[in-house]
């Protein structure tokens, strides 16, 4: 919406004859055009921020105290923001796919990640090494149940205070539908989209945190010293996806959001699929997916995969949280400033064992990678068009023999037990203001998968508070004047 600032000084016939408003009238119309302008982008300012993600398919393997995530959480990283995420942390059964989610190994995860962020810190609480007793649910006339860690209770344990109390919304105060409600822009003449907001959200009473045990680990509480606060974590079936932020960024995320896609057995379980975070860090939105796509080598096997992204792009739809009126807040992936998808993409290399044997063996990387599936199939338009990756400089990361570093079938005699090598787990990235700076594999031993990591540099809108200071008399008297060519009065 286009409108011209007029002076004081100005002759307008439409003002003649009219009562001077008062100050707190003349307020209102300043709050207008600080809404006006603020939408149109004209007080935002750009920062830099850095992003680590990382994928690691862990082929059901539960970890251990003593896993070293060095390989996976370098140590000399010093990033705002880390998204962590894993397939397969529990394996695939029918036990875990149909009947009951275990959640346990995800916890042994968030254990291990906040040592490796915020160190082993002053104080320790020591939790005694467990079973989980079974018990009888008095409604299952009889039928036993295993108690299972609750993964959302858990992750309490990791957050900070100000983590704990993180809102959907975050906008500020004056921008809410509640902070204007009683205002001149509640009248029936003021334009409010409603079908841009929500209602407001009911205040949740704050909720005590009981540290569970987890069997084998000591967990350490969050405390003052703690760097980086969990915000979010997500686990679905094997698929599971953690985000931790600076602990001084935490007041600044909003609008946090998950959805989850199953692609599995019968289009729609979640042994296969994928999970999305959504969250806005000052005024620019990002969108992280961790997904485990259809996995096989045969041939056609790519066009599944390309069925579980687009699926996942066109069914993926984030709750409207935003209560300020006018505010688009994204539902959709494609809808945010900045993504990020990372995961066992499963894409295969389109040649035989032998061929690719060889191509790996003369370290043959650049026509090895030319039958990547993943780069024909996005060279073709058919899955991830403009969308980018960068280059690859390592070898591939699947499939490896247990605790070595031969690649599986090197020595087997059955050619059914025999994978072809693939760089089956990728990070990809859409948007503007992203600039990729690393992108590495680890080298642990612990799956048949290698960790893949990757590390950018964002822009990030921030409001520009210098901006309050520009408000001079003439504009106010230039919002003033286009309140009444609305029609609104009060």
């Amino acid at each position: 919406m286009a409108f011209t600032l007029k002076s004081r000084a100005t002759t307008n016939p439409s003002r003649q004859g009219r009562k001077r408003r008062s100050p707190a009238t003349r307020a209102t119309a300043t709050l207008y055009l600080h809404r006006r302008s603020t939408a149109l982008g004209g007080e935002l300012r750009r920062r830099r921020s850095r992003i680590f993600a990382a994928t690691w398919n862990v082929g059901g393997n539960t970890p251990h105290e003593g896993l070293s995530l060095s390989d996976f959480l370098p140590a000399d990283d010093h990033s705002d923001i880390y998204v962590l995420g894993f397939q397969e942390i529990v394996p695939l059964n029918a036990g875990n796919v149909l009947v009951i989610e275990d959640n346990e190994p995800a916890a042994k995860w968030l254990s291990l990640i906040n040592q490796a962020l915020n160190g082993a810190g002053d104080t320790e609480t020591d939790i005694e090494s467990h079973s989980s007793s079974p018990y009888i649910d008095s409604t299952s006339r009889g039928a036993l149940f295993f108690q299972k860690l609750p993964l959302k209770a858990v992750s309490k344990t990791f957050k900070t205070e100000q983590g704990r109390r993180l809102r959907a919304c975050n906008c500020p105060a004056e921008a809410t539908r509640k902070s204007y409600r009683g205002s001149c822009f509640s009248c029936r003449h003021a334009h409010i989209n409603d079908s841009d907001s929500e209602e407001e959200e009911e205040e949740e009473e704050e909720e005590e945190v009981v540290h569970y045990p987890i069997s084998g680990f000591s967990v350490r509480p969050t405390s003052s010293k703690q760097k980086y606060c969990l915000i979010t974590s997500k686990q679905m079936v094997g698929i599971f996806v953690t985000v931790w932020v600076r602990r001084e960024l935490v007041q600044h995320i909003g609008h946090l959001r998950v959805a989850c896609i199953g692609r599995g057995i019968m289009g729609w379980l979640g042994n296969k699929g994928c999970i999305s975070v959504s969250l806005s860090l000052h005024r620019t939105s990002f969108c992280f997916i961790c997904s485990h796509l259809a996995s096989g080598e045969k041939g056609g096997d790519e066009l599944r995969r390309n069925s579980d992204v687009s699926e996942t792009l066109k069914h993926t739809q984030f709750r409207k949280v935003c209560r300020r009126a006018g505010r688009r807040i994204p539902v959709k992936i494609l809808e945010h400033d900045r993504v990020i998808w990372l995961g066992d993409l499963n894409y295969r290399i389109s040649l035989s064992y032998s061929e690719t044997k060889k191509l790996l063996e003369d370290n043959n990387w650049h026509e090895l990678f030319e039958k990547d599936q993943l780069k024909i199939e996005r060279e073709a338009g058919r899955v991830f068009k403009g969308w980018n990756e960068g280059k690859i400089y390592f070898a591939p990361t699947y499939k490896y023999s247990n605790n070595s570093d031969t690649y599986a079938g090197e020595g087997a005699t059955s050619k059914k037990k025999r994978r072809t090598p693939a760089w089956c787990d990728r990070i990809l990235w859409n948007g503007d203001g992203i600039v990729q700076l690393s992108y590495i594999r680890g080298e642990s031993k612990f799956s048949d998968h290698r960790p893949v990591c990757a590390v950018f540099v964002v822009e990030v809108g921030v409001n520009d508070d210098r901006s309050k200071n520009l408000t001079t008399p003439n504009m106010r008297v230039g919002a003033e004047e286009i309140l009444n060519s609305r029609g609104g009065s009060c």
